[in-house]
């Protein structure tokens, strides 16, 4: 994922090696993560479906409007096919990753040394979580990437490369993107307001006129596509931090970062990040604050995810970094230990673990192929909702369909979405949504694990399974381990 630099020595002196390139990368990880990657990205950008956050003004417009962009130029030149439409944004978003990278390795070098840099660098690049989300179209890899710029231009002890209105723009950019962005960021500022002699200078000629000019640009992006003024990351606040909603989808107990979520994003990584905290040096401290603070800060919201905490894992790269650098009889097995334990997992969740929906997509998108059969064509995924990509990979007029799942905003204790009711009583659901002949879709999209309690419904109506896609090797409740694709008989259509 690394850039080339101009050098290429991993000695003393030297710069970091491109490792790995942003192409490498993409076409390595195949599999999906989470649905915000296509439905709070590439969906809002291409002529997709816009889920109930952008309904309520929840979600901004700026991150989208950049794959817009993509997807213009693509179209003036003449170049919009799928897979360009499909790859172009993911290699973008690899190739700012890749940048960061090397921003890191030149901001540990201006703190340190080359010897001290190349190390962190070296620990970035195998972090398997890293490598698992560099190249997705997420709003917390964005944030990640815009981190690691605003860190290179913040001014630590010992940088040269100090600049107040580029750090503060950076940073203030990844919260327009998303507002939790600031959580990390809340010691750093606190501390530069703190030992900034010029205190008034800072804040009427730097932070003022920042986020004015920040602010003000991401309320002129959304007035033009939401059509009225919205202030999105006032409403992002106040749903998943005062109101605490984002516990709709999913709750864990307090201590889930600590004693699962931290663990599992550092890997193999942990004990070198424990050893780093230890013994680095006293300037790094901050880091370690910016790393408890943001996790303690997560920790009190009801809803957690890996992903959540992916923008402070460049701060722990600087303690593994110098944890590495501290070693000396052990150094040679304790690289080899890194870069293989990373192999496994990253090749795994990024080749085969939860391959199924963009696999699927690709036998969705067949049916673009025939332009007259597009009218009468018709897909219900009947899946946990959001769980494929939708027009984003498909990028033709199909007629599709999924499970809704848009929680509750009027605080109905007895309210269950579409989803719930469909899993309560899927074959009486099925046949009461489709009641009448004609509404019966063309073509379903299911788990495994759904096909006996519904083949009743299959049969009846003349369905015949055409595709079956791997998805994983550890289904769970709702999700199984394959994908199944049936298509109603020409005689029943």
């Amino acid at each position: 994922k690394g850039l080339p630099v101009r050098e290429c020595t991993f000695g003393p002196g030297g710069g970091p090696c491109s490792v790995r390139s942003p192409l490498l990368n993409c076409f390595l990880v195949q599999t999906s993560f989470v649905p915000d990657e296509y439905w709070q990205s590439l969906e809002v950008a291409n002529y997709g479906y816009l889920t109930w956050e952008w309904t309520e003004g929840l979600r901004g417009y700026s991150y989208p409007l950049l794959f817009a962009s993509i997807y213009k130029v693509l179209h003036l030149l003449q170049k919009d096919g799928v897979q360009l439409l499909i790859w172009v944004p993911r290699i973008v978003q690899a190739l700012l990753s890749a940048l960061a990278d090397v921003k890191l390795y030149s901001l540990v070098r201006h703190l340190e040394n080359a010897e001290t840099a190349k190390w962190v660098y070296f620990c970035q690049l195998c972090s398997w979580f890293t490598w698992y989300c560099c190249t997705r179209t997420l709003t917390n890899t964005m944030e990640t990437v815009l981190t690691i710029f605003a860190l290179y231009y913040y001014p630590m002890d010992g940088t040269k490369k100090r600049s107040s209105i580029k750090y503060l723009t950076l940073v203030a950019l990844a919260f327009i993107i998303r507002p939790t962005a600031v959580i990390p960021w809340m010691p750093l500022l606190f501390r530069h307001f703190l030992q900034e002699p010029k205190k008034i200078n800072l804040i009427l000629h730097n932070c003022v006129p920042v986020g004015l000019v920040t602010l003000g640009i991401s309320l002129i992006i959304d007035r033009v596509f939401f059509g009225k003024w919205v202030l999105v990351q006032l409403n992002f606040v106040k749903f998943n931090v005062l109101q605490n909603l984002g516990s709709f989808y999913g709750s864990h107990p307090w201590h889930w970062y600590f004693t699962q979520g931290l663990p599992v994003v550092l890997g193999t990584h942990l004990p070198f990040f424990i050893h780093g905290c230890l013994h680095a040096p006293k300037r790094y401290h901050i880091f370690l604050v910016v790393v408890v603070w943001t996790v303690l800060v997560y920790s009190t919201l009801s809803h957690k995810e890996f992903r959540f905490i992916y923008p402070v894992l460049p701060f722990c790269m600087v303690f593994c970094g110098y944890s590495v650098k501290q070693l000396k009889t052990w150094k040679k097995s304790a690289l080899s230990f890194l870069l293989l334990s990373k192999l496994l997992p990253a090749l795994y969740t990024g080749l085969i673990h939860k391959r199924g929906p963009l696999d699927v997509m690709v036998h969705i998108q067949q049916l673009c192929n025939n332009s007259s059969s597009q009218s009468w064509v018709s897909v219900f995924v009947m899946m946990p909702c959001h769980s494929t990509p939708f027009y984003s990979y498909v990028h033709c007029p199909l007629r599709m369909r999924f499970l809704q799942c848009p929680p509750d905003l009027t605080e109905n204790e007895s309210y269950l979405d579409e989803a719930e009711q469909f899993y309560s009583e899927p074959l009486d659901w099925l046949k009461k949504e489709f009641y009448q002949d004609t509404l019966l879709p063309t073509h379903l999209v299911f788990f495994n694990i759904l096909e006996q309690e519904i083949s009743p419904f299959l049969v009846l109506n003349g369905y015949e399974k055409t595709a079956t896609v791997f998805h994983t090797h550890v289904p769970q409740g709702r999700v199984g381990s394959h994908i199944y694709v049936y298509r109603r008989k020409l005689n029943h259509v």
